[in-house]
């Protein structure tokens, strides 16, 4: 710094006694302006944490729903045991409602087949390991098929077959069943949806029948998920 006949060479930096030649900022305006700078990155620091906590720090579950169902064969057979000869098609959604967190399977995703309360068949759907990008809808085409799917239906599941078979309309039950761990998260979470459907038997060949969409039921979620 220095000074000479009543003017001075600041260098870049503010001097008291020579403030009238120098061109640098004023000390409290300097002040001023660092102040503001740190309620700045305060402010950003808070809001950072406000959009993380948002993104991943609560779980939004995903929507499970039966977009499309065709049932085109469903007869008991009763010997030597009670099973089904069935086909059945499906279109199943599972949507992750999450906007940053993906959702990675840590068990497979299955789907079983009830008549009755009582499985006859089981699906997979997705493997282990499988990651479910944040925001998007997995579609999961299905064609299911057996010629003896045994179920134990028992005489009360047999007479209550007879009963829809007369009218042509049976009560499916498809019910969802995997593990999945969020991003970001320590937590494994039961992944569970039951989705009961009303299918009206269509043979080949038939008109074929509307369909009309169903959302399915979560199960209540684990602590932490």
């Amino acid at each position: 710094m220095c000074c000479f006949d009543d003017c001075c060479c600041c260098g870049g930096c503010y001097d008291a006694f020579c403030d009238r030649c120098c061109p640098c900022i004023s000390y409290d305006t300097r002040e001023t302006i660092f102040g503001c700078c740190i309620c700045f990155l305060v402010l950003a620091a808070v809001v950072l944490f406000v959009v993380l906590l948002a993104a991943y720090g609560f779980i939004r579950h995903v929507e499970v729903a039966v977009e499309a169902a065709s049932l085109t064969r469903f007869a008991l057979v009763t010997s030597p045991a009670t099973a089904f000869a069935y086909n059945l098609s499906l279109t199943l959604t599972v949507r992750n409602r999450n906007w940053a967190m993906s959702i990675k399977n840590t068990e497979p995703l299955e789907a079983d087949y009830s008549f009755d309360g009582q499985r006859f068949d089981r699906v997979k759907l997705a493997g282990e390991g499988e990651v479910h990008p944040a925001g998007k809808t997995r579609v999961y085409h299905l064609d299911s098929g057996a010629d003896g799917a045994y179920v134990a239906l028992g005489n009360a599941g047999v007479a209550e077959f007879g009963k829809e078979n007369a009218t042509g309309l049976f009560q499916v039950e498809v019910a969802l069943a995997g593990e999945v761990r969020y991003q970001a998260h320590v937590t494994k979470c039961k992944l569970a949806a039951t989705c009961p459907l009303k299918l009206q038997l269509a043979p080949p060949g038939t008109t074929a029948v509307v369909f009309q969409k169903v959302k399915c039921k979560l199960a209540k979620p684990d602590k932490n998920c």
